[in-house]
Order: C-alpha cells, then structure tokens, then sequence
C-alpha cells in the first residue's frame, strides 16, 4: 500500500511561523521514514498569500486529489489545530469526501487537546516550557485562540491542570474559554510573562498578544501597572507540544486499513475515514 502524510496548518506567512512548520516537517519525516509528507492549509487568505510568494498553496481537498492523482492508496491527515473545533471538523469532511470519491483509504490524527491524556500532557509541556530567566515567584499566561464550539472547554481543563502544577501559570483563550479579565484577578506579580498557545507565531500572537494597540493582551496587562514580558514561540516550536501532535500521527498512521478490511470481508471496494 503506498502511503502519504498530510500534515494540515492554518496556514502563516511570518518566517519564523514557516521555519516553525518546516522544522515539525523534519520532526515528521524522521519519526515516520519512507512516508511521503505533504502541507495543506485550510485559510483562503493565506493560501492567496503563499500563492502570491510562489509558495505551495494547497487546500486540504487539493492536496487530497493531488494524492490520488499520484496514485497513493492510503493519506493519513494530521491538523496541527489545538481543540477538535470547527476548523478540525471541516478538514474531517474534506477527508471523507475526497476519500468516498476517490476511493481512497483516509484517516485524520487528533487535535493537540483532545482526550483528558491529552491536557495532562499538554500541562507538563507547559511546565517544560516555561521562559527560562522566569523567577517562580512571576504569572505567567498563555494565549490560545478559543472558539465558539464545545471543544473550548479543553483550555479551561488545561487552565485547571496546570494551576495545580503551579497556581502562578494560567492558560486563557481570545474566544469562548478562560477570559483575560478573569485571569487578570488572579495575578500577584509585578512582571507577568505572555505566552502563546497556538501553533506559530502569526498575527494573533504578533498583534492580539504582544501588540501594542489597547486591546491587545500586552496592553491589557500592562493597564494594570505590571511589566509584560511576551515570548513569541508557537507550540509546534517546543518539543513537549510537538510531541503530543507527532503521537496522534503514529496512531493514524497505526489504525487499521478500514476500506482493505471491508474489501476483504464484502468484496467491495469502498473506502471510509
């Protein structure tokens, strides 16, 4: 059976959000040699934008059909999203439609937070990664990007964790989990340290983190008369997250042949994600 990786961002056009994703590239094709990996990115806009660069530019669907195209059976698809929100069950479609239409085996790894092993994990890589000059006295907050979906109860989980590891790091959200308000009552030190929870450094954390407008998380923060020390280093940057995502991966790329199976058992030739 010939076989692909997908690996599926948002997408990012600062360099260091690039060199972040070719880095988890190499983490990829080392960890699962002999497997063809492929990038797909699911924002319009930044597609346009890679385009524009003469970057590849692929949708999921695109880079789907391409793969069938170059006659690989079966295309294992890892989004590097941080909750199972709608972002990740768009991709999931996209998947199942190519595949039913195309009858391909295709399989879709797990988002950063999804099982409860999952935020454990996730909370020792935020323990792992904490800035190295932070005196243990200091707050220190991480940024993620929420949503409107069920899913977003992981980063108030993840909040709770890694509280009970250390009750000075809080994990908040833009959208639809722990607010800054909230996290702001909570903080005791005169410097606070900001960090990421997402995958690269693009514009949320540029801007609605670190920026200097008013509405920024920087700002907010500094409005309250502390120091504000923003790190600018995504998730996929740091290899306790990495990890977590790379292990979702080898358990798709583990699953069992769905479609083989049924071929075998019914003597059809579907297949199903």
């Amino acid at each position: 059976m010939k076989k692909a990786i997908l690996l599926v961002a948002f997408g990012v056009s600062s360099l260091q959000g690039q060199r972040a994703l070719k880095c988890f590239d190499a983490r990829v094709r080392a960890r699962f040699p002999g497997i063809s990996v492929r990038w797909a990115f699911t924002s319009i806009l930044l597609r346009e934008r890679l385009a524009s660069a003469r970057l590849k530019s692929d949708s999921v669907r695109k880079a789907l059909y391409k793969c069938c195209f170059e006659k690989f059976d079966r295309v294992v698809v890892q989004p590097l999203q941080t909750i199972a929100g709608e972002e990740y069950a768009d991709v999931c479609v996209a998947v199942d439609e190519v595949a039913s239409q195309m009858g391909i085996e295709g399989r879709v790894g797990c988002p950063l937070l999804t099982t409860e092993e999952d935020v454990r994990l996730a909370a020792k890589a935020v323990m792992r990664h904490l800035p190295q000059t932070r005196n243990e006295e200091e707050d220190v907050i991480f940024m993620g990007h929420g949503a409107r979906h069920a899913a977003v109860s992981r980063y108030g989980d993840l909040d709770t964790m890694v509280r009970l590891l250390d009750s000075r790091v809080h994990v908040g959200a833009m959208n639809g989990a722990v607010a800054l308000e909230e996290i702001l009552l909570r903080l005791s030190s005169s410097r606070v340290w900001l960090m990421p929870l997402l995958s690269v450094v693009g514009r949320h954390a540029l801007m609605d983190m670190a920026g200097e407008q008013g509405d920024s998380w920087r700002s907010r923060i500094e409005a309250t008369g502390r120091k504000c020390m923003p790190v600018l280093a995504g998730t996929v940057e740091h290899e306790g997250f990495a990890e977590i995502w790379l292990n979702h991966l080898a358990e798709a790329v583990a699953a069992p042949d769905v479609a083989a199976s049924a071929r075998l058992t019914n003597g059809d030739s579907g297949s199903r994600r």
